[in-house]
């Protein structure tokens, strides 16, 4: 059957048409998600399993397009997460409760646990009298007004058995936190054990020049920093959540199996980043927080739900929060792969 030449210049432009629609169609089902994430701090080697999710390209083979952000603390996570300028987070759970004590109609939610726990710690002169935490009372406590461990201080002197307006305070710049402490203008300060440690280091001191007590050995119960949610993509993107945290397992997996590229990682983001001092903080985070016994035997990323609502109760107490969240709707466990998919160290 013959046709018309027109007829046959319609058919090719229907056909070229139809192609080109079919090509749009397919992009549009496989475009990436766009996900903004912002983390707690700047740039370091304990963000590893966000670092390298990203340029591993973990992230892209679950269909994402993440752009990462450095943070001002995780306070300032929360308030982006809120203002929506960004979907996930890097921030401390603690930072959470204050936030959904206060916006229960708003509340953010936290959907893996990237801290099992915390960092927080008090630190004294290894040749210091200070033998046990008990000991600080009389003593005098330096740390900057706005510092977690700080902050949490009067949760952690009930928890030992003392009055926390038993031990004096002293607020400082944080840039002379440690050096403070090592001219013993004050008897003990409060901070991440990670920055204190390399701190005291960068001054010219050794590790063993210091002696820290860590929050989670001496009773508190407290989880630390997780990833949290802006309540619009969790509804709008369940998927991609899921596959966010997918990624962020594998990565992390590989930063406890390969310390070295956890730090290239970082670097590739910031070259300013020092490797030698982000082994040394990484090392620390691993140790104290991250592949912690706890998640030896149960897996990363989880929380133990009646461990999370004493955790509440204790920052409830250290804030003055009179109608603390529960639990139930701090943490979400939905989003995680099962449980034999969650172990980091094997």
């Amino acid at each position: 059957m013959r046709i018309s030449k027109c007829a046959a210049t319609v058919l090719r432009a229907g056909c070229a048409a139809f192609a080109a629609a079919a090509v749009l169609a397919s992009a549009n089902a496989y475009a990436a998600t766009k996900v903004r994430l912002t983390l707690d701090w700047v740039p370091q080697s304990t963000h590893g399993p966000s670092f390298i999710a990203q340029y591993e390209g973990y992230f892209k083979a679950e269909g994402l397009d993440v752009k990462i952000d450095a943070g001002k603390g995780s306070a300032d996570a929360v308030r982006k997460l809120v203002a929506g300028t960004h979907d996930l987070g890097w921030a401390d759970i603690n930072a959470i409760i204050q936030y959904n004590a206060k916006n229960p109609d708003k509340a953010i939610t936290t959907v893996m646990m990237l801290y099992e726990q915390p960092p927080f710690s008090i630190c004294v002169l290894a040749k210091s009298a200070v033998k046990e935490p008990k000991q600080l009372v009389g003593k005098t406590l330096g740390a900057p007004v706005f510092d977690a461990s700080f902050k949490l201080f009067p949760a952690f002197a009930k928890a030992i058995g003392i009055d926390a307006g038993a031990v004096k305070k002293k607020n400082m710049d944080p840039r002379l936190r440690e050096p403070m402490l090592l001219r013993g203008e004050v008897d003990a300060i409060s901070g991440h054990i990670f920055s204190t440690v390399i701190a005291v280091q960068a001054a010219g001191y050794k590790e063993s020049d210091i002696r820290c007590f860590l929050y989670g050995d001496h009773g508190m119960e407290s989880y630390a920093n997780g990833i949290a949610v802006s309540p619009k993509f969790l509804k709008e993107n369940p998927d991609a959540v899921r596959g966010f945290i997918r990624a962020t397992y594998k990565a992390a997996r590989a930063t406890v199996k390969n310390p070295e590229l956890a730090i290239a990682s970082a670097k590739k983001y910031e070259p300013l980043v020092d490797e030698k001092v982000e082994a040394i903080r990484l090392r620390l985070g691993l140790e104290c927080c991250i592949l912690t016994a706890n998640v030896k035997k149960n897996g990363y990323g989880d929380v133990d739900m009646a461990r999370l609502q004493r955790s509440i109760e204790q920052a409830a107490l250290a804030y003055g929060l009179s109608n603390p969240p529960k639990a139930e709707d701090m943490f979400d466990r939905s989003f995680l792969p099962p449980k034999a998919e969650r172990f980091i160290h094997k």
